[in-house]
């Protein structure tokens, strides 16, 4: 998405990095040094903007408040982002499979019908 594209379409998109590092800090009541720290174990990769500023997308702070989640019951920041990457790549897989059946297709190891 480019900034020719218009400024709804920018708004809907959850990939968007619309949100500067102060603010997704304020909006998740964290600190820039936690949005840091999950970016350094590689939870999240913010865009930078032409001047080298962190940028975050929508999608990305829903990835960051499930890790704070974590931390703030005790998880240690290192496990929290591992914890949500997993739950996020089994969220994937789940939405190919659904996918995939949808289309009419049986998953690998599902059973096939007549066979037996």
């Amino acid at each position: 998405m480019t900034a020719d594209t218009p400024l709804s379409d920018r708004l809907d998109d959850d990939d968007y990095p619309a949100y500067t590092m102060g603010r997704a800090a304020e909006m998740l009541g964290t600190t820039p040094a936690f949005l840091r720290a999950i970016g350094e174990a590689r939870l999240i990769t913010p865009l930078r903007s032409d001047g080298g500023h962190r940028r975050y997308s929508r999608y990305q702070l829903r990835i960051a408040a499930r890790a704070r989640e974590l931390v703030d019951r005790g998880t240690p920041i290192e496990a929290a982002c591992r914890i949500v990457i997993l739950e996020d790549q089994l969220e994937e897989a789940q939405r190919i499979n659904a996918e995939y059946r949808r289309a009419g297709h049986e998953a690998p190891g599902d059973s096939v019908p007549g066979a037996g």
